[in-house]
């Protein structure tokens, strides 16, 4: 069963012009780990609870169920493409077929920095909770120093192997989740100072408008906690029947992922002693405030112990969809040192050039939040809206395939629901880019303002110079914006 298995993947990826030399050792349930790791609901909750929760007050728990609700139609509408075109790399071979070679080269681009500027975010944000557990003050160069060791680890854990990479996320896995049910129920049972009531208390606030503002300004903690589910395709080549497998595993890790932020979140805002001291910046690390006069400071030491697998597990998974990115693209001839970047290692079979790549990017930005204010928000606020930019260029591709006559072709489809599913996962993703662009602090000089925005267009403008002097859409024999003529393409085989 399994050869023939690994016969017709082989065959598929054939059809679709490629020769794939990746191990496909990955089962569906490492497949689905590696997505729920990235996305990573306990890391997600817990590096920006502070930040939201001053925004919008305990009803901030919502916009964990709302924005849920919304990603899910942009996992369908990314589950139709992969069920298609499992291709490792994702988004840019996506996009590839879907549209052609510009639109995919640009997709890649803005992704792939959202990832290098991830990689650095959350190895940032767990430098004081590491901090916390070896009993070091954490100054900035400190969680500088940790962030940058907790790269340089995950690269080399990366470069052992597809194997260690399933292993170890669905090790994190297990952690994150036993974690997030038992310290969430723990909470609840033991340490609710706040009624559920409160979950529609916005008089905390003393707003004198709307509170919509308020409400939309929290939603930022939840836009950073759900992707990842994207990741699963990224290694489609080395995950055995992934035109079934990985449809499954992204809806998996929105709906697991979800229930286990929700829950989280939930038990922090209960948990919380005095909102008012987290709404006005007395306590500013409020989950540390409750974690420790819950559990006492051996328990608190044991739930970061959990929080830092996550953290880790987290960075393996951001890591391995960065290096497959940058493989798809050097494949493909795509980008500036191809000939080394597409080669896979002999023995592990993984990218091992691209990975030591994407782990030197992120150490650099990691090093230079030093000369940056307010560097974890900025981060943070980048990462979201490039992922967000780079999604909903996915979103955007598939309508217009689509309406060029792109019929789904994979084991997964949504059959008649396709165009309205579509069109609401593009209103919803726009919405949520301006939301997260959106200036909040009229006071603040203009960077902080705008800084978002600034970034994202800076990223773009680079990306089209690029484009324009070199060309990188010109080289390559892979196929291009066939998705709706697949039937009249042969393609020239690619190979790793």
């Amino acid at each position: 069963m399994e050869s023939k298995t690994a016969d017709r993947d082989a065959e598929q990826l054939r059809a679709l012009g490629y020769v794939s030399h990746f191990d496909r050792s990955m089962s569906i349930w490492e497949n689905f780990a590696l997505g729920f790791t990235y996305l990573s609901p306990v890391v997600g909750v817990y590096t920006i609870f502070a930040t939201t929760f001053a925004a919008g007050g305990p009803p901030m728990w919502w916009t964990y169920l709302l924005v849920g609700m919304g990603q899910l139609l942009v996992c369908l509408v990314f589950g139709e493409v992969v069920s298609q075109f499992p291709i490792s790399g994702g988004i840019y071979p996506w996009a590839r077929r879907l549209l052609g070679t510009r639109w995919a080269w640009m997709a890649g681009w803005i992704y792939g920095w959202a990832l290098f500027v991830t990689l650095a975010a959350i190895a940032t944000g767990a430098a004081p909770f590491l901090a916390q557990l070896l009993g070091i003050a954490g100054t900035p160069v400190q969680q500088t120093v940790i962030a940058v060791v907790l790269i340089v680890l995950v690269t080399a854990l990366n470069l052992s192997g597809t194997r260690l990479l399933a292993r170890f996320a669905m090790f994190g896995f297990i952690c994150e989740l036993i974690g997030a049910i038992a310290v969430g129920s723990y909470l609840l049972l033991f340490a609710r100072h706040q009624p559920l009531r409160a979950l529609i208390d916005t008089q905390s606030l003393h707003l004198q408008g709307s509170y919509l503002p308020a409400f939309l300004a929290s939603a930022l903690g939840a836009m950073f906690c759900y992707y990842g589910f994207e990741a699963c395709g990224d290694v489609a080549e080395e995950t055995p029947d992934a035109s079934r497998t990985i449809p499954k595993s992204m809806r998996l890790t929105i709906y697991v992922g979800g229930v286990a932020a929700l829950w989280v979140c939930l038990a922090l805002v209960l948990a919380v002693p005095d909102i008012q001291a987290v709404l006005s910046g007395r306590d500013k690390d409020p989950v540390v405030t409750i974690l420790r006069s819950a559990m006492g400071e051996t328990g608190l030491r044991a739930v970061i112990a959990i929080v830092t697998v996550s953290f880790v597990s987290a960075l393996l998974s951001l890591q391995a969809a960065a290096s497959r990115l940058l493989f798809a693209y050097a494949r493909d001839q795509m980008v500036f040192g191809s000939e080394y970047l597409r080669h896979l290692s002999p023995g592990r079979h993984i990218p091992a050039k691209a990975l030591i790549v994407s782990g030197t990017i992120p150490v650099l930005i990691s090093v230079s939040a030093l000369w940056m204010q307010n560097a974890i928000a900025t981060i943070i606020s980048f990462a979201s809206v490039g992922i967000y930019l780079a999604f909903q260029m996915i979103v955007v591709a598939a309508l217009i395939a689509r309406g060029r006559g792109w019929k789904p072709g994979g084991a997964f489809t949504l059959g008649a629901w396709g165009w309205p599913v579509n069109l609401a996962a593009l209103a919803y993703g726009l919405a949520a880019i301006v939301n997260m662009s959106w200036p909040r602090s009229p006071t603040e000089p203009w960077f902080t303002n705008y800084g978002v925005v600034a970034t994202s267009l800076g990223i773009i403008a680079l990306g089209l110079i690029y484009m324009l002097v070199g060309r990188p859409y010109d080289r390559g024999q892979a196929p291009a914006g066939d998705a709706h003529r697949l039937e009249a393409v042969s393609g020239e085989l690619v190979g790793d």
